[in-house]
C-alpha cells in the first residue's frame, strides 16, 4: 500500500475513531476493516518434551501450576462459607484445593484491578516500584497504522467519563493526560522486570502461559519475550468467551456499564499462539482453555514444568454455556445465573486440571497455587459476590483485595493446613523459585516471601506484618490488625481495627490520632520507595463501597474515587 493511502486511511480511521457519538455516551466500535483479522481455529501442538522420564516423577524438582481466576468473588466459591446465589452453586474442586492443602484467610491480591494486581504477582514486587500503577488500555490496529495517531485509552475513558448516571458523584476525565502523546505500545512490564518464567528457567523448568496475559502487548512485554517457552491466549484484558449469537452461548449484558457496552461491541473471540496469529477456540473459552492446560501437561510429563493458567472468568462480557446455563434452573435471575454458570464451568475446569494431574502421576509432587487477581467487580450489578466484606474490584476495601488463596502440594502440604496473618500475590513468585531451587534475585527489592516455611510449621509469626496497595491519590496501608484508607475524593482518612471489625464498617479514625499519624508515615515511606507511574491516569470514577452499580444512590453512603 502507498505511504499517502495508508496516511488517508489512517486519518479517516482516527476521525471514526474520535467523532461517534450517541445519545447517552460517548462510544468506541472499532469497524470491520481496522478490527483484527481472526482466522479458523487450528490445533496446537504443544512442545513435547522427553518420550520417557530420565527421574522419576517424585524425584524431580516439582511442578508448579498457577491457576488465576479474574474478578472471582470472595462470596463466589463455596470453601467461603458462601457460593454464588446463596450457596445453590458449589465449587467443589476448587475448594478441594483448599481443603487438601494450604488455605491463607487473609489472601490479598496485590492491587485491585487485573493489570497491576498481575504485575505483581508475575514479579513479585509491588508493581509501583517499577511504574505499573494504572490498568493500560490497548487497540489492535492492523500493523501499518500509524499508532501515535490514535489514543483508543482516552476515547475508552471518555465513554465512561460521558456516561449518564444519577449519581451526583461524577467521573473525573483528564484532558491533559489525553492530550499527551500516545504510550499504547509502551504500557506493561518492561523488559527488565523479572518474571517467574525467567526465574524458574534458570532451573530448566519448561514454562507455559495459558489465556489472559494483560501485562503488555509490545516486544519485550509479551509472555514469550519474558520467560515463557509457550503462550497460548490474549494480550488484552478481557475476550469474548463464545460469538454473541453461537446456540451454544446465553448472554448477559448491563445496559447501565459503560465497560460492558464497550467490550460487547469490540472484544474478539479468538487466541493466539507464541504471538502469532489469531484464530478462533474450538469451543466455550474457559472450557477451552483447559483443553489446553490438559494437553500442555501430557506433553511435558516427564519434566519439571510451570504452567500459569490464567482463565479470563467470570470477567465480563458475562456469557455462559448454554449447557451450564440450563443446569442451573433453581436460579431465577438471568444474570445471576448467567454468571453462577460460568462458577460452575471455572469450577469444572479446576477438577478436570487435577484429575490430569493424578492420571499422568504429577499429582504428589506438583504444587498448585490457586488465587484470583482481584475481588468482585461492582459493575456486574450483583450485590453478594464480595461478601461479608464490603467494597469491590478497583476499591481497596476488603471486597475489593482481599481473594482465595489456596496452595495444594501432597508431599509437603499436610491437608487441612491453614496459614493466619497477610499473604500477597507477590509471595508466589519467592514461594515458587524457593521450591525449584532458583536463586531469588539480589539486585533489586523482592517483596515476596517464602510461604513454605510458614505452611510446614518452620516458621512461626505472620508472612507479612505491613502491607500497602496504591492507586493514583488512593493510598491504602495494613500494618498488623490497623488498616489506613487514605481517600482524596473524599478528602478523609479512615481507620479499620481488623481484628474487632474484619469487615470494615466502624471507622476509628477519630478515636485513634496516633495510629493514623504513624501508618500515614509508613505510607509517606513507601511511596519514597515507589516511582511515578510509567503512564498517565485518565479518569478517576466514584465507586460505591455498599452497592453495586445499576442500583439507587443512598443518601451520604460511602465511596472512594478510582484512578485509572
Amino acid at each position: 500500500m502507498k505511504t499517502w493511502a495508508k496516511w488517508t486511511l489512517g486519518t479517516v480511521g482516527v476521525i471514526g475513531l474520535a467523532g461517534f457519538a450517541a445519545k447517552d455516551y460517548v462510544f468506541l466500535h472499532l469497524p470491520g476493516w481496522i478490527a483484527p483479522h481472526v482466522a479458523d481455529n487450528r490445533p496446537v501442538k504443544w512442545q513435547p518434551g522427553p518420550t520417557t522420564a530420565a527421574v522419576p516423577a517424585d524425584k524431580r524438582p516439582p511442578n508448579i501450576v498457577l491457576i488465576v481466576a479474574d474478578d472471582l468473588g470472595y462470596n463466589d466459591i463455596s470453601f467461603n462459607g458462601g457460593g454464588v446465589a446463596g450457596g445453590l452453586v458449589k465449587t467443589p474442586n476448587i475448594d478441594s484445593l483448599g481443603r487438601g492443602g494450604v488455605s491463607f484467610p487473609d489472601g490479598y491480591a496485590g492491587n485491585a484491578t487485573c493489570a497491576p494486581s498481575r504485575a505483581a504477582l508475575m514479579t513479585g514486587r509491588y508493581p509501583t516500584r517499577f511504574g505499573y500503577e494504572f490498568t493500560p488500555a490497548e487497540v489492535h490496529p492492523p500493523a501499518w497504522f500509524p499508532s501515535r495517531l490514535i489514543r483508543t485509552d482516552a476515547a475508552f475513558s471518555r465513554t465512561i467519563a460521558n456516561f449518564k448516571t444519577d449519581w451526583e458523584h461524577k467521573t473525573i476525565f483528564d484532558e491533559d493526560a489525553a492530550r499527551a502523546p500516545a504510550t499504547v505500545a509502551d504500557k506493561g512490564v518492561p523488559s527488565s522486570e523479572i518474571t517467574i518464567a525467567e526465574l524458574l528457567r534458570t532451573r530448566g523448568y519448561h514454562t507455559m502461559h495459558l489465556g489472559k496475559w494483560h501485562l503488555g502487548d509490545a516486544k519485550g512485554m509479551r509472555p514469550e519475550d519474558q520467560g515463557f517457552d509457550e503462550s497460548l491466549g490474549f494480550m488484552i484484558g478481557g475476550q469474548m468467551y463464545l460469538p454473541e449469537n453461537s446456540p451454544d452461548v446465553e448472554n448477559s449484558k448491563q445496559d447501565f456499564d459503560p465497560i460492558d457496552k464497550f467490550l460487547w461491541a469490540n472484544l474478539p473471540f479468538s487466541v493466539q499462539y507464541n504471538g502469532g496469529e489469531r484464530f478462533r477456540p474450538a469451543r466455550y473459552m474457559t472450557d477451552y482453555l483447559t483443553d489446553q492446560a490438559i494437553a500442555a501437561i501430557g506433553a511435558n510429563r516427564n519434566r519439571p514444568f510451570f504452567l500459569y493458567l490464567a482463565y479470563n472468568a467470570p470477567h465480563t462480557p458475562l456469557q455462559a454455556l448454554k449447557a451450564d446455563y440450563d443446569a442451573l434452573p433453581q436460579i431465577a435471575d438471568h444474570r445471576l445465573r448467567v454468571y453462577a454458570a460460568m462458577i460452575r464451568a471455572l469450577d469444572r475446569g479446576v477438577g478436570r486440571v487435577m484429575a490430569t494431574l493424578k492420571a499422568q502421576g504429577l499429582d504428589q509432587n506438583t504444587l498448585v497455587i490457586f488465587t484470583s487477581d482481584n475481588g468482585g467487580a461492582h459493575y456486574i450489578g450483583l450485590p453478594d459476590i464480595n461478601r461479608p466484606y464490603r467494597g469491590w474490584k478497583a476499591t481497596f476495601f476488603e471486597g475489593g483485595v482481599k481473594v482465595p488463596f489456596f496452595m495444594r502440594w501432597p508431599a509437603k502440604i499436610r491437608p487441612g493446613t491453614s496459614v493466619a496473618g497477610p499473604v500477597s500475590h507477590f509471595d508466589i513468585f519467592s514461594t515458587a523459585g524457593d521450591v525449584a531451587g532458583a536463586a531469588l534475585p539480589k539486585d533489586r527489592a523482592i517483596d515476596g516471601v517464602d510461604l513454605m516455611p510458614f505452611v510446614e510449621g518452620k516458621k512461626t509469626g505472620t508472612p507479612h506484618n505491613t502491607l500497602f496497595w496504591r492507586s493514583g491519590p488512593y493510598r491504602v496501608v495494613r500494618d498488623g490488625d490497623w488498616k489506613l484508607q487514605l481517600l482524596d475524593l473524599p478528602h478523609v482518612a479512615l481507620l479499620y481495627d481488623m481484628k474487632a471489625d474484619p469487615t470494615e464498617r466502624h471507622d476509628v479514625a477519630a478515636l485513634h490520632p496516633d495510629v493514623v499519624g504513624r501508618l500515614k508515615g509508613l505510607i509517606a515511606q513507601h511511596d519514597r520507595e515507589s516511582v511515578k507511574p510509567a503512564w498517565p491516569s485518565l479518569i478517576r470514577t466514584p465507586i460505591a463501597i455498599d452497592r453495586p452499580l445499576g442500583t439507587k444512590p443512598r443518601p451520604g453512603e460511602t465511596y472512594i474515587y478510582w484512578s485509572n
